[in-house]
């Protein structure tokens, strides 16, 4: 019972703090689950991200989902109680946002034209774009890009993105088989 709770306590204050969305979130809920607690390694969580990405829905609530389920999988729980786990962390992350959401909808109309309003506003967005850098970051430390195959691959699909404008899916989809291929084949 006591992890659940925790996972509850943890991305609860991940859904509070966290400004920017689903990748702004992906460091610190690294820094908690798997430095902070260790509750997975390094690599799980990689894999967690890889896979949120591709699921439909925000990266953030997915990741939560993902890592509730994996925690007490991790300590041996059944399938059914890692079920309760995806079931807490989700709501948890998304019960601040759905609380501050209401709260900022009676307000609104009240404060937008508000200069202190406008001004924080200003500054919270440089602070994002650091924390979705600092996620960047995160997931390409040496241990999730190993070997050329991986900076390839990396390579290619930033360049398939930013110049062609190639889907996302599809550039998913690729790297997926392309990744198969270099596994088995090299």
């Amino acid at each position: 019972m006591i992890i659940y709770l925790q996972l509850f306590y943890v991305f609860f204050l991940i859904g509070l703090f966290t400004v920017g969305g689903g990748y702004a979130m992906l460091s610190l809920i690294q820094s908690e689950v798997v430095i902070k607690h260790a509750w997975m390694t390094a690599s799980q969580f990689t894999d967690i991200v890889a896979i949120s990405q591709m699921t439909p829905g925000p990266i953030g609530i997915n990741t939560a989902t993902y890592v509730g389920y994996t925690v007490p999988m991790n300590i041996g729980c059944s399938k059914l109680l890692c079920v309760l786990g995806s079931v807490t962390s989700t709501l948890a992350v998304i019960l601040p946002s759905f609380l501050i959401m209401l709260i900022i909808c009676r307000m609104y109309e009240k404060i937008k034209g508000d200069a202190t309003f406008k001004s924080v506003m200003g500054w919270i967005r440089p602070t994002v774009i650091g924390l979705i850098a600092a996620a960047v970051a995160m997931l390409m430390n040496g241990d999730n890009f190993i070997d050329w195959k991986s900076w390839v691959l990396f390579a290619t699909a930033f360049i398939l993105s930013i110049w062609k404008k190639i889907n996302p899916i599809i550039i998913i989809l690729a790297g997926g088989v392309a990744g198969f291929f270099l596994y088995y084949h090299f």
